[in-house]
């Protein structure tokens, strides 16, 4: 693996920490320390501002706005209407006159800067002292948190301190001027508002006509002599106060955020709620003990502990946090975005990683969740039937990036080649049902998801010229540095899959409800002809593989590909796609993430070891990891075949793939869904955790390196905590007693705990 750490954060198992201030990696720091609550996200860029590289992001769930690429081709097809999330109402807006001077900490005299974000309560803190001109000594700290209980709420906070007299001058406020990669601003507004310790503004997007309410209130310990002021764009106040030589000044600011996403309602009536809103807000201490208590909810529950791998501590922790603000079921009108909302790369929107990286996390401790976000899927179908037929197809084919349901990728060898997220949302039905048996989900909604996916398979794929075999021409898998491909693998067993499963599901609808089974075949005009279209394409489905060396092939004609020791390119090429030309990326056999070993994964107990071994040695070394979700699946295999060291280091490019910014990209935003498969990483990897078989697996090993660690997960309202030493695992169940299989044979677990040695070699 030719990636490396760059370690600079200091190792902490509860928290992440900066100390002192480097410019040139502010960017990174700002989305390691960003903060969300699913609603809304900001990143931890510094309240006043500084003159040093820097991304000032604030964004909400669901707001974007809509562009044209006007160099992509208008070939049908091919997509030229896109949407993106888009840069919101700066809330935090600040800056700071200190004896008349501009407070700029890349250019001031600065000592004992410290950023900490701070896992078990949620909130940022920046501390430093500012060495005047004239030689005072001026201790700022400025904390910041985003209410997890009421998720329009957001609190700035402010602590001066000083070794003398010192006069300060601040403005607080509100900015819509902020520009879309620095370039564009997409806001109008419609109405502002302010007195003495309020001000407000209602911003509207400039093409979806969507709506956002800010406004804020003043709280301070000592008299603020306060004038309130509009210029622009940016609404607030001016602060003029003095310190007093050892009495620190206290600032609070309790920010109100609402948004409109389907002009729902205007303008004048959002104004009259957020005001009522912002009036019942609480203030910051007792929001943040209810913030306290959330975390602390959340780590009862979810906390994985590592003992003896600080690093790694600190990095699945770290996942969890950040996975936990980004989504945790609120609105089923959200998604999970590849960055969340934590940077303007991939527009914010949201890919197949949702499905297949994100889900198990959520249908294993937030089951709820897992529900919502096929809810999404079920929610945007017509818009997955209308891409389908751009394709010339039937059915429905979701896409490869949205964040409205429509397609929004302007690469055509993206967006009409790769067909993963339609047998993907088709995957996560199943596996969402199979653990937690909802059969109202899978027969309101999830049913027809599955046919009109099944649909649009049947009718993207192509019988051979001998009529023979059926699969697909013409794609791309998930490695991506294949296009054009046929008979990709990952593609065809995923297809086969999911018509084997629609048929099934099918079935077993006639035979439990007739009635019900015939309302939906009439409204979805299903035919017996068509189900045994489906039969017949599953059953001759191509899935290349040779029985002598039992390697799948990636596509047809990938074993004769041109080979590259991955290894052997330097650290300065990464990102490829930044410093390699486009058409060199696709001229020999590397790939940038798992495409075999993703569907050995996905559906792991069709396979057995040796064919697993088989493949793990031949792809791994071609691999390039240049997809932050590529990691976390090498591991997992790594640690099935007793290659433990190896899924180790894996593990720890999975979880720290950020804080030690691995793929040199961390300034861009948090790779949010590989932040899920960190979790899937050590659950169903040194777990040995499988769902996708007929009895729920465990497996578990333990790293040379590792004392102790443990897990938990929820199972039809069973909480299992799963702790493994050197010596024992130990299993215990809170709920109804839950069925599984250890180390291959078959426990009752219920209130007694059970307790077994624990094996560090895999049958």
């Amino acid at each position: 693996m030719a990636k490396i750490a760059y370690e600079y954060f200091k190792v902490d198992p509860w928290k992440v920490i900066e100390e002192g201030f480097n410019p040139k990696r502010n960017k990174v720091s700002e989305s390691i320390f960003s903060l969300g609550n699913e609603y809304m996200g900001v990143r931890g860029y510094i309240d006043e501002g500084a003159s040093c590289d820097s991304l000032l992001g604030s964004y909400f769930n669901g707001i974007y706005e809509n562009g044209v690429d006007h160099n992509a081709s208008h070939y049908k097809g091919i997509v030229t209407n896109t949407h993106f999330m888009v840069n919101s109402v700066n809330w935090l807006f600040t800056k700071i006159y200190v004896d008349g001077d501009l407070l700029d900490i890349n250019k001031a005299n600065i000592k004992d800067f410290k950023r900490v974000l701070d896992f078990k309560t949620g909130d940022l803190t920046r501390s430093f002292s500012l060495i005047t001109k004239t030689g005072k000594v001026v201790k700022f700290t400025f904390r910041r948190f985003l209410s997890m209980k009421t998720p329009n709420y957001g609190y700035q906070n402010f602590k001066i301190e000083s070794n003398d007299d010192v006069e300060v001058k601040m403005d607080l406020g509100l900015d819509f001027s902020i520009l879309q990669w620095g370039k564009n601003n997409y806001w109008n507004i419609l109405k502002h508002d302010f007195n003495e310790k309020f001000a407000g503004f209602i911003g509207k997007t400039i093409t979806t006509n969507q709506l956002v309410f800010s406004g804020y209130e003043l709280e301070s310990n000592t008299q603020l002599n306060s004038i309130p002021f509009t210029v622009g764009k940016i609404v607030g106040h001016h602060l003029n106060f003095t310190v007093l030589k050892n009495q620190a000044v206290f600032i609070n600011k309790k920010v109100t955020n609402l948004v409109v996403k389907n002009n729902e309602i205007n303008h004048e009536t959002l104004w009259i709620i957020g005001l009522n809103k912002l009036e019942n807000q609480n203030k910051y201490d007792i929001e943040f003990n209810d913030n306290i208590k959330y975390w602390d909810s959340v780590w009862s529950n979810f906390d994985i502990e590592i003992v003896g791998d600080d690093k790694n501590q600190q990095g699945i922790r770290f996942c969890i946090f950040q996975l936990q603000q980004t989504y945790h079921g609120v609105d089923e009108s959200n998604n999970i975005g590849a960055k969340g909302l934590t940077g303007e790369a991939y527009s914010g929107h949201a890919f197949w990683d949702t499905e297949t990286y994100c889900l198990p996390y959520f249908i294993f401790n937030n089951p709820n969740a897992a529900r919502n976000l096929l809810m999404f899927r079920y929610n945007t179908l017509e818009q997955a039937r209308k891409r389908a037929i751009d394709l010339d197809c039937k059915g429905a084919c979701y896409p490869i990036a949205t964040l409205n349901g429509n397609e929004a990728c302007t690469l055509w060898q993206h967006a009409s080649l790769q067909f993963q997220p339609s047998t993907a949302v088709a995957y996560g039905v199943w596996h969402y049902v199979k653990n937690t048996h909802d059969q109202a989900f899978l027969y309101n909604y999830g049913l027809e998801m599955l046919v009109e996916i099944s649909r649009f398979m049947l009718t993207r794929g192509q019988w051979n010229a001998k009529h023979t075999k059926f699969g697909y021409y013409a794609v791309m898998g998930p490695d991506e540095f294949q296009m054009m491909v046929n008979h990709n693998c990952y593609t065809n067993y995923m297809a086969k899959k999911t018509l084997e499963y629609t048929i099934e599901v099918l079935s077993d609808y006639k035979s439990v409800d007739y009635e019900k089974y015939q309302e939906l075949t009439s409204k979805l005009n299903i035919t017996d002809q068509e189900i045994n279209d489906y039969v017949d394409c599953a059953k001759a489905m191509y899935i290349p593989v040779d029985k002598d060396t039992l390697l799948y092939e990636q596509h047809e004609g990938f074993f004769d590909l041109p080979h590259i020791d991955v290894d052997s390119i330097p650290v300065e090429d990464f990102p490829l796609y930044s410093h390699w030309s486009y058409d060199r990326i696709y001229r020999n056999d590397m790939i940038k993430q798992p495409d075999v070993l993703m569907f050995m994964f996905l559906h792991n107990q069709d396979f057995d070891k040796e064919t697993k071994l088989a493949n793990y040695n031949y792809y791994e070394p071609r691999c390039i990891h240049e997809s932050s979700l590529s990691p976390s699946i090498h591991s997992i295999f790594a640690a099935e075949l007793d290659k433990v060291d190896e899924a180790v280091k894996f593990f720890g490019f999975a979880t720290r793939m950020d804080i030690d910014d691995y793929n040199r990209n961390a300034h861009e935003g948090l790779h949010t869904t590989s932040i899920a498969a960190a979790w899937v990483n050590i659950v169903y990897g040194f777990g040995g955790f499988r769902s996708d078989g007929q009895d729920l697996v465990l497996n578990p090993i333990i790293p040379n390196m590792w004392k102790q660690y443990s897990f938990k997960f929820k199972y039809f309202g069973s909480l299992i905590t799963v702790k493994v030493n050197r010596e024992n695992i130990e299993i215990t169940c809170d709920g109804k007693t839950v069925d599984m299989l250890v180390y291959n044979h078959k426990y009752h677990v219920g209130k007694e705990k059970l307790v077994l040695p624990v094996k560090n070699k895999r049958d």
